[in-house]
């Protein structure tokens, strides 16, 4: 991704532990010291019961497929050179739901519960931010 594309996050100090674990290929979450549940998307506080008491975690990088869709059309760089593609919601391994894509799989063989693995989409030598996607594994 470049700088200014659709898809490109805003990294700021909060985020950047995210992002640059993403660059090595790992998944991070939060965890709340107060009451034990994980989440994401990254957050200074827990959603669950507000304590400012969280901290990075790693993820397993496991997931199932909750729900997807595949995008036939999108006219935004840089989707427009990628349809179709399948935009997803996998619950992780650890609790939380995320939204990503799925690659690696054709459409007539997505499963509701399927498992599915992190992978990362860009980062490498380009200069662009690493994503995290997932696919069959």
């Amino acid at each position: 991704m470049r700088p200014g594309d659709a898809a490109t996050p805003e990294i700021d100090a909060f985020t950047r532990p995210y992002w640059d674990a993403a660059a090595e290929g790992r998944l991070l979450i939060r965890r709340c010291g107060a009451c034990g549940r994980a989440h994401h998307y990254p957050r200074e506080f827990c959603p669950y019961c507000w304590s400012e008491d969280v901290a990075w975690e790693e993820a397993s990088g496991r997931a199932t497929l909750y729900t997807w869709s595949v995008i036939h059309r999108n006219d935004l760089p840089p989707f427009d050179a990628r349809v179709p593609y399948t935009a997803a919601v996998v619950d992780l391994a650890e609790g939380p739901r995320m939204m990503t894509e799925v690659v690696g799989c054709g459409e007539g063989e997505l499963r509701i519960g399927m498992e599915l693995w992190v992978e990362f989409r860009g980062g490498e030598g380009g200069g662009g931010v690493a994503v995290p996607v997932f696919g069959p594994g």
